[in-house]
């Protein structure tokens, strides 16, 4: 049997999704499970997913939620938090800490010439190269080629759009209610925090694995 590579989008705090998803895709010691970022935040239970996720040797990886959380407790400015991390920092734990602090940036696939990432990269620049600041937040680019959120720069272009890789890219970070999917990158956060769905990416079958949000929790 192939060994699976499992990518899973956005959770944000949603745990009954998360756990039906899991056992949708019968996630056995065999698997790869990589998560992209931002499992915590918005939703309901943000420790118990990280708790669910902690059973599991996944790799998970840096999203601009968890980001925040660890620039404000290296640095201790509140000017980046947003109103769901209030809450969040209050109820993490000392072992919640230390796992957020293992999260990579991105993970690579050398075999199948993949990268998987939370936001994305600006196109032009060598992937390995680009700043953590941006490929957790990146979701348009502007004329000039550089990195922002769509809220900032409303103008811009999405940078998926503009990647022609290689390496194809699997990303999260920008909600929306289908799976963007072109021929160098795939797009699976399908807002499941907003009443969407979680969204799992297989490989090396290229399928995909869904289950709908029990219910809108932000948004």
């Amino acid at each position: 049997m192939t060994k699976r590579i499992i990518a899973i989008g956005d959770i944000h705090g949603c745990p009954q999704e998360l756990t039906s998803l899991l056992e949708r895709l019968e996630v056995t010691s065999e698997d790869r499970l990589i998560l992209l970022g931002d499992l915590i935040n918005r939703g309901p239970d943000s420790l118990q997913v990280l708790d669910i996720v902690r059973r599991y040797d996944c790799i998970p990886l840096l999203g601009n939620h968890e980001l925040r959380l660890l620039e404000y407790r290296r640095s201790g400015e509140t000017t980046k938090l947003k109103e769901t991390d209030a809450g969040t920092l209050a109820l993490l734990r000392p072992q919640d800490r230390e796992f957020l602090e293992t999260f990579k940036t991105t993970h690579y696939e050398p075999l199948i010439d993949t990268v998987f990432v939370h936001g994305g990269f600006e196109p032009g620049t060598p992937w390995r190269k680009q700043l953590r600041e941006i490929v957790t937040r990146i979701q348009v680019v502007d004329e000039a080629g550089r990195g922002h959120k769509r809220a900032d720069c409303p103008q811009g272009v999405l940078w998926a759009d503009l990647w022609h890789g290689p390496p194809f890219v699997v990303y999260g970070h920008t909600p929306r209610p289908e799976i963007y999917k072109l021929k160098w990158s795939v797009g699976i956060d399908t807002a499941c925090v907003m009443g969407g769905h979680l969204t799992a990416y297989v490989l090396p079958e290229k399928r995909f694995v869904q289950v709908k949000a029990q219910q809108r929790y932000f948004g």
